[in-house]
């Protein structure tokens, strides 16, 4: 019994050393492969670990500034203190909320834009730790959102739990709270790696100091300085140099500027002039490097291309005039109104525009709108600059000059030509149409100076086809003789639009007359049929003036380099000369029988001698115009919904349209007056009239004094250069 015991014993450390010599082997093939992958791939794996990536993000730089024709800044950029906030490549809300609740306390931050939706987001943010929220709200088949779900668009169970949230329980928030939410929605737009405004309105030094001091423990915050659009000359001119977007590029517009290179975050024009003009003010952003380490954060960043301010634009509008024609087309809406306050029930619009009929720089835009006010509100102003370009009306006799044009050129009217304008056209089925008076027998250069009807109907239905008048008698009419007008007409930019450098989405083209019948034709001949802007009617003006060129019309004369050193304009990049569209079919002879037909309206007795005449000491051509029209009132319901139409009352669009010097035009303008009163036949207070009148004058008024005060600084220098020096 001992012997076999002691054999058995003998066994066991054997079978140990084996184990252990087993697993020597493996730990030393372990140590082997370890120190294999050190020596072979150590480096790579290194490198890995190490791995940076370098990303690129541009930073916006203020926009251009724009001037006057004379210099005079009437855009400006305000520097402002700023909080920006620059986000990682990797973020989330709960971060976010997180940085809001420390940066809350530092800055006051405006909630008005806070929207339902961010309190719900907030809401759920702080109530939803080990997903309490969803847990309570949400039932255990709700809480599961399948691929299959997906693809047929079911609600995730975050949607159904924005839905679950009860507004008047959960959403009633403090102040702070309300701060906090509405930084973190700032902080939610943000794009990584691109600045964002946290606040750039009203930022004092302290909150601009006090984040200063914390940035270590506000990640991804900074303080900066922004810009905002300063405008000197207060609202004047506003609508047409437009607005710039605060809070990014429009979403609706988002692929067009990506496509660009531009940012989310970046501000552009949205409207007028500083759309129009986007790519020259929009500048050089300033380009940053950031190297970013593996876990996404940044780690470094480096200015790589300095940014440039936009280029500066040179307007052809002339800011004092711009001042002084606002303030008369004022004057004389107010006194047409409350003079005769029964008659202009309905007037509450007038719109001027002046020009250089050679260039077709634009002088000044005005349109002004008069808000009557309501329960006890005093009466007030509004710019309605824009209706010059938007907004069409009949512009009655003013086209007249372009129909004895188009009856030169057609062959229907000779030079000299008498035509009796004691008749009134009468053909069957047609109504009766007549001069507003009986003028007689009268020449073409008569018609226009005392504006006759009958001479333009016969000009029209000559047209038409139908050579000798007979009272009664059915009108012949030539099929396209109607269009054959039209084309006419459009040769001096009536009813086409006019090609001014604005977004092209805002100007009209015109509103045709519709349900047309034959003797529409001699509508369309004394300007009652189609409806244009007065942009249009100035084009039309201008290129009678200037002896049958149609020119574009611009508020943009030249692009300039900024003048960092001035603040003034630097030097001409880029300057836009006088555009022709077409030249009109007519000829020299032509045009300058209308042109003497136009100085007889203002200059021999003619429709606009009693405000002109020999009262002014400048000398100005053009046409007067009065069309009729009808205002419908309107049927509103207990909730002011509009839910037909009543009643009419007859109003008439008084227009005016000329140009001065007449022998040598340096300015053409016309005037817009729609829906003023009439009684016994013809206005009261012929508006049209005196706003070109005062525009007028105040045109050569400004002109006189820049004269004056060139003389003066010349005789000064030659005095200065005449002193003796030590």
């Amino acid at each position: 019994m001992g012997k076999k015991n002691k054999k058995k014993k003998s066994h066991l450390p054997f079978r140990l050393n084996v184990l252990f010599f087993i697993i020597f082997l493996m730990f030393s093939g372990v140590v082997l492969k370890l120190g294999m992958v050190q020596i072979l791939h150590g480096a790579e794996a290194q490198e890995e670990i190490d791995r940076t990536t370098n990303d690129t993000t541009k930073t916006p730089v203020p926009r251009g500034k724009m001037y006057d024709r004379y210099g005079n800044v009437i855009v400006d950029n305000t520097p402002l203190y700023a909080i920006t906030y620059t986000p990682p490549k990797s973020t989330n809300q709960a971060k976010h909320l997180e940085i809001a609740k420390k940066l809350a306390p530092m800055i006051e931050k405006d909630t008005k834009k806070v929207t339902l939706r961010d309190k719900k987001d907030y809401w759920i943010l702080v109530n939803n730790e080990d997903n309490k929220a969803i847990k309570e709200r949400l039932s255990e088949e709700e809480q599961t959102y399948t691929e299959e779900e997906q693809e047929t668009d079911a609600d995730t169970p975050y949607e159904i739990l924005l839905d679950r949230i009860d507004p008047e329980q959960d959403l009633q928030f403090s102040d702070e709270e309300m701060e906090i939410i509405a930084i973190k929605r700032e902080l939610d737009s943000a794009y990584s790696l691109s600045p964002h405004i946290v606040k750039n309105e009203g930022v004092t030094l302290e909150e601009y100091a006090t984040v200063a001091e914390n940035l270590d423990k506000l990640p991804g915050i900074n303080v900066s300085t922004d810009w905002q659009r300063e405008y000197p000359y207060g609202d004047t001119f506003r609508n047409y140099l437009g607005s710039v977007s605060m809070s990014g590029v429009p979403k609706d517009e988002k692929d067009h500027f990506m496509s660009l290179g531009y940012s989310l975050n970046d501000r552009v024009g949205t409207s007028g002039l500083e759309e129009r003009y986007e790519m020259v003010l929009k500048g050089q952003k300033e380009k940053i490097e950031h190297t970013v380490n593996s876990d996404q954060e940044v780690i470094n960043s480096e200015v790589v291309q300095e940014g440039t301010r936009g280029k500066d634009l040179k307007l052809t509008v002339d800011m004092e005039l711009q001042k002084r024609l606002d303030e008369i087309v004022q004057k004389h809406l107010s006194t047409a109104i409350n003079r005769y306050p029964y008659q202009n029930q309905y007037m509450s619009e007038a719109m001027v525009v002046m020009m250089d009929p050679d260039t077709g720089e634009v002088l000044a835009v005005s349109g002004q709108k008069y808000n009557r006010g309501e329960d006890g509100e005093e009466p007030y102003f509004q710019d309605f600059s824009l209706g010059a370009i938007t907004q069409q009306y009949a512009p009655g006799s003013a086209v007249k000059g372009a129909t004895v044009l188009a009856g030169y050129d057609s062959g229907v009217i000779r030079y000299g030509e008498f035509i009796n304008d004691n008749i009134a056209i009468q053909f069957k089925d047609t109504p009766k149409k007549a001069s507003y008076k009986a003028l007689g027998t009268i020449n073409d250069i008569q018609a226009l100076e005392k504006s006759s009807n009958v001479y333009m109907y016969n000009i029209a239905i000559r047209i038409a086809g139908h050579r000798n008048y007979v009272r009664n008698e059915t009108m012949n009419y030539t099929p396209g003789s109607f269009q054959v007008m039209r084309d006419y007409y459009s040769q001096f930019g009536l009813g086409v639009k006019t090609g001014l450098d604005m977004p092209a989405e805002t100007e009209s083209a015109g509103l045709q007359g519709k349900d047309f019948q034959p003797g529409n034709i001699m509508d369309l001949a004394i300007g009652q049929y189609d409806n244009y802007t007065t942009m249009q009617l100035a084009q039309y003006v201008s290129t009678i003036a200037n002896d049958g060129y149609r020119i574009q019309p611009r508020l943009v004369s030249e692009v300039h380099e900024p003048d960092v050193q001035t603040e003034g304009l630097g030097p001409v990049i880029e300057s836009y000369s006088p555009n022709v569209l077409n030249k009109i079919s007519m000829t020299q002879d032509d045009i300058d029988r209308v042109k003497w037909g136009f100085e007889s309206v203002f200059q021999s007795g003619g429709t606009a001698y009693n405000n002109f005449g020999e009262e002014v000491d400048y000398s100005v051509a053009g046409k007067t115009g009065t069309a009729e029209a009808k205002v419908y009132d309107i049927i509103r319901d207990d909730y002011g919904n509009a839910i037909g139409v009543g009643g009419s009352t007859d109003v008439e669009h008084l227009t005016l349209v000329g140009y001065s010097p007449a022998e040598d035009p340096e300015v053409a303008f016309a005037v817009v007056v729609p829906n003023t009163g009439v009684i016994d036949g013809s206005p009261q207070y012929p508006i049209n009239k005196h706003i070109g009148r005062d525009a007028m004058d105040a045109y050569y008024d400004l002109k006189e004094n820049r004269a004056e005060a060139m003389e003066e600084k010349e005789k000064t220098n030659e005095e200065s250069e005449d002193e003796p020096t030590e």
